[in-house]
């Protein structure tokens, strides 16, 4: 299986959190973001993380770090748009994006997202529950770097939502069934950080 280039998502402000770095916030003894590289790196290629402000606070993980290029915080589809251009650079067709504060999202993410291709459209993750409904989660997702001017021109025109994005572009799905664990449950509040490091979840990430 290809080994994809991925982009962490780490450029929001946090605010339902306090503001600062999420990613940063202690989870088992380590930082939330080392968890996301770890359980990353076992899947995909190259990582890149898009973060915006004084790289030099990331600089402990060795990786390249991605500002948005578009001002006003556009949100996570600037994030996908550096690591469009970043996987270009480096000669690939697609980038693997994940958001960094998620940090038990499947470990086999990666091979699913590919799997699930049908066109050269992008894929994004979605789970399914027990009566057949289906919730996405666009952060994760494979995307073809050859929409990175299609997404810039949609950021431009003052469109934020990931969603409108994939769905304008026939994205399909990677479909996860809803187990105990969330594997998409993401960390927004300083409830969901005590969630996280009470739950088996901790435990397992990597």
């Amino acid at each position: 299986m290809e080994r994809f280039p991925a982009i962490i998502l780490a450029g929001g402000r946090a605010t339902r959190m306090g503001g600062g770095d999420k990613p940063l916030l202690d989870l088992g003894g380590r930082p939330m973001l080392a968890h996301v590289i770890v359980r990353l790196s076992r899947q995909c290629g190259p990582l890149a993380l898009n973060a915006n402000g004084d790289p030099a606070r990331f600089a402990a993980f060795g990786l390249p770090v991605l500002a948005d290029d578009l001002p006003g915080f556009p949100g996570p589809l600037a994030g996908i748009l550096a690591g469009m251009e970043w996987a270009a650079a480096v000669g690939a067709a697609t980038v693997v994006s994940v958001a960094a504060d998620t940090p038990f999202f499947p470990a086999d993410l990666a091979t699913r997202l590919a799997r699930a291709r049908t066109d050269a459209g992008p894929v994004i993750a979605a789970t399914q529950d027990a009566s057949g409904a289906l919730a996405d989660h666009p952060t994760f997702g494979l995307w073809p770097v050859a929409l990175r001017d299609p997404l810039r021109r949609f950021l431009k025109a003052g469109q934020r939502r990931l969603r409108d994005f994939a769905a304008r572009h026939d994205a399909g799905r990677a479909v996860w069934k809803t187990a105990a664990i969330d594997p998409f449950f993401n960390i927004n509040t300083p409830e969901d950080l005590a969630r996280a490091r009470a739950g088996p979840g901790e435990r397992s990430s990597g």
